[in-house]
């Protein structure tokens, strides 16, 4: 922990991936991050080198752990020799080790099995999946540590799942509740959009907060309800478009060369702005798509219209449209973590350039500024973008957790927050 920041509330990201939660924490100059784990390494890194260059953490290293979340004993106590994560100390002793209290604990497991997508592809619905019940990890670490609150951001799928043929939303209003924390009744008050955030995508997800009952007492639902009609709506910021995220950037041209289809014209200094090698097949369905999004009779208008397209070009069917081209004038679609796969659902809205969007494109639709770095292969940074959080959504969701957090430790019940935070107070 930086050593200048100590009056700052203590926060612990599981299930970071590359700092998407925890950049738009740190943006918000209230919170110093003491613990993160994420089991994929190229996220890991990416998460090590931004706490380090961007926020001074010269123990970044030491307070990211690479780890598989589902080992909960050995995420809590350490582990040691192992074959793939090697040695670790353990959340335990990671925070004894800096000043023994955790103020919030925030992240969101998988999305994957509790995503609408992922359960139309999966020929069981995902109930087999065990990213059902990542949650119970992210919850032993709440009950291990007592934060004031905690933030668990997922799809809004979520709130139809049912695994075992109860709501998924159930199990965890109920964990939650057993050990100690309210969240909203109605977790449709959760759902937040973060293109109503200053984020130019459409991205709609769940934001639950849970408050401790113990910090918060009697007042837990009605500080939520407030927190969700009024501190995290008063933070909305003016919508954000695709070209306003990205029409300023270096454009590219086609080319025709053995490993690679385009390049960017004239130079460019903006790390990751590399564009992805497209066949001579997908530049024209591009170009096409993208002249046809600027008719006013457009010829590819509907859904059925883009599958007729995909399986005339393919020879394939899909049950799901393949191609969607970004509209200049509007928030971009959501990004995804299936771009590492393919951009065909992303493609820019300028026909010259006949591409799918780069590594920072799809960043800047994240609201990731650009000074920030992604690591590992192309392939990995699109994953890890498309997992994330956008920071500017943390940012505001950050600034709000603060704010209930300052309007709580100006009332009479504070001493008990006193109590807490030398660990006196017990549930």
């Amino acid at each position: 922990m930086k050593t200048n920041e100590l009056d700052k509330l203590r926060t612990i990201d599981l299930f970071s991936g590359c700092g998407g939660l925890t950049e738009g924490f740190e943006m918000s100059g209230l919170f110093s991050t003491i613990g993160a784990v994420e089991w994929d390494k190229p996220s890991l890194d990416t998460l090590v080198n931004r706490l380090q260059k961007k926020w001074g953490y010269a123990d970044a290293k030491s307070l990211a752990f690479h780890f598989d979340m589902q080992r909960t004993e050995q995420l809590m106590e350490g582990w040691s020799n192992d074959r793939e994560y090697g040695n670790g100390e353990g959340l335990k002793k990671l925070v004894k080790r800096g000043g023994g209290n955790v103020d919030l604990v925030v992240g969101g497991p998988p999305c994957q099995a509790y995503s609408i997508a992922g359960r139309i592809r999966d020929t069981n619905g995902m109930r087999n999946d065990y990213r059902n019940y990542l949650f119970e990890t992210y919850l032993e670490v709440v009950r291990e540590f007592k934060p004031k609150a905690f933030v668990f951001e997922n799809v809004l799928g979520m709130l139809s799942a049912k695994p075992d043929g109860i709501l998924i939303t159930e199990l965890i209003k109920k964990a939650f509740h057993d050990i100690g924390y309210e969240i909203i009744e109605d977790l449709k008050d959760a759902a937040v959009d973060a293109s109503d955030y200053g984020v130019p995508q459409y991205r709609k997800r769940l934001v639950i907060v849970g408050l401790s009952r113990r910090y918060f007492g009697a007042d837990a639902q009605s500080i939520l309800a407030d927190f969700y009609s009024n501190i995290l709506p008063s933070h909305k910021a003016k919508k954000q478009t695709v070209a306003d995220a990205i029409s300023d950037l270096p454009k590219m041209k086609v080319v025709r060369g053995k490993n690679n289809s385009h390049e960017v014209i004239g130079t460019s200094s903006i790390k990751n702005h590399v564009p992805r090698y497209h066949s001579p097949r997908d530049i024209e369905i591009f170009k096409e798509l993208a002249r046809d999004l600027q008719r006013k009779n457009r010829k590819y208008g509907s859904v059925e219209d883009l599958k007729k397209l995909y399986t005339q070009k393919t020879g394939k069917t899909s049950s799901v449209h393949k191609y969607y081209v970004l509209h200049p004038d509007q928030p971009s679609n959501t990004i995804v973590a299936h771009l590492h796969k393919d951009g065909l659902r992303h493609i820019h809205p300028d026909p010259t350039q006949a591409r799918s969007i780069t590594v920072r494109e799809a960043a800047r639709l994240q609201s990731f500024p650009d000074n920030f770095e992604f690591l590992g292969s192309m392939g990995d940074q699109y994953k890890m973008i498309g997992n994330a959080v956008p920071p500017l959504l943390a940012k505001a969701v950050a600034l709000s957790i603060g704010e209930v957090l300052e309007k709580y430790r100006k009332t009479e019940k504070a001493p008990i927050m006193s109590f807490y935070e030398h660990g006196i107070a017990k549930v």
